[in-house]
């Protein structure tokens, strides 16, 4: 008897509503449609038009977190037309929403504005230090557009995404290129590939911690485990001990100091694999915590300074 349960699977397609925004599922159903077709679909904000980004493919129904809805159709040239409108109308709404913010003198900033695809919403993402009472803002933008407003607060990196620009690097900015959705990163990628701490070099121009951290953490934590941590006790090649002073990581280069008999120090350079050693130990989680909690606060402040 076969106890295997039986895996179901739905038809799929990707569809995205911004460029390299979130992708979502939908069903296509029995439309024929293809990578790059413009669809109208209906999302939890109301009849949406978007893009597939991700041809028809079988996925296991426990993957698909949210409820899956139908493709309504594939997109006419008028529905195109009318997208495109939406997006004119936005920028006009952007600036009449600026004079309303000024008019009520809050402290909030902007970032965009869109329609949904059937004009029965028009949604505003703007970024804060703290809440803010838009309410009386509602009730005049309402009066204005005679339809549902809905203000949404978003964070800078969010903003970032939004706007785009160029990185240190001199590459547009990967969030605003190619990610579709923020990966956490924290100080501890930072420290586990010897980057300064200084919030300046490992800050992205969100002011947040550079996405790119990421990209290379897990090289970096194969290579850390082939190396001892700076301070450790190690065999050498030719006999005796001696203390590591530092690692590079890269080239899997140890430096030893070696202290012989009259107390007299001495700096080698080793390959890892001439060492005997423990397994690196995995570092001091308070401590790092501690230098973390450090960092952010320099971030808030500068921040702040920015602002002002």
């Amino acid at each position: 008897m076969d106890n295997k349960k039986e895996v179901v699977k739905k038809e799929v397609i990707g569809v995205r509503f911004r460029d390299n925004g979130k992708i979502y599922f939908f069903s296509p159903g029995k439309l024929p449609v293809q990578l790059g077709d413009n669809v109208i679909v209906e999302t939890a904000r109301g009849v949406e038009y978007g893009k597939v980004v991700l041809g028809s493919r079988m996925v296991e129904e426990k993957k698909i977190i949210a409820s899956l809805k139908p493709v309504i159709r594939i997109a006419t040239s008028e529905d195109t037309k009318t997208h495109e409108k939406n997006i004119l109308k936005a920028k006009e709404a952007f600036d009449i929403c600026l004079d309303k913010i000024a008019k009520h003198k809050l402290e909030m900033k902007l970032v965009d504005c869109e329609y949904t695809f059937d004009n029965n919403k028009v949604l505003f993402y703007f970024t804060a230090d703290g809440r803010i009472d838009f309410r009386e803002l509602v009730k005049d933008l309402a009066s204005v557009f005679k339809t549902r407003i809905e203000l949404r607060q978003i964070g800078v990196r969010d903003e970032t995404k939004i706007k785009g620009g160029i990185g240190i690097c001199g590459r547009e900015l990967c969030c605003n290129c190619f990610l579709s959705e923020f990966i956490p990163v924290s100080i501890r990628m930072a420290k586990e590939q010897n980057l300064s701490l200084n919030p300046t070099k490992i800050s992205g121009a969100c002011g947040r911690l550079m996405c790119c951290l990421k990209n290379e953490q897990d090289t970096y934590e194969y290579l850390n485990r082939k190396l001892p941590n700076p301070g450790d006790e190690v065999k050498l090649p030719e006999g005796g001990k001696g203390v590591v002073q530092s690692v590079n990581i890269l080239r899997q280069k140890v430096k030893v100091v070696i202290t012989d008999d009259k107390g007299e120090k001495e700096l080698i350079e080793y390959n890892s694999s001439e060492l005997s050693f423990h397994p690196r130990r995995k570092k001091d989680k308070g401590k790092v915590d501690a230098e973390l909690k450090k960092l952010e606060a320099l971030e808030k402040k500068e921040r702040k300074t920015k602002l002002s």
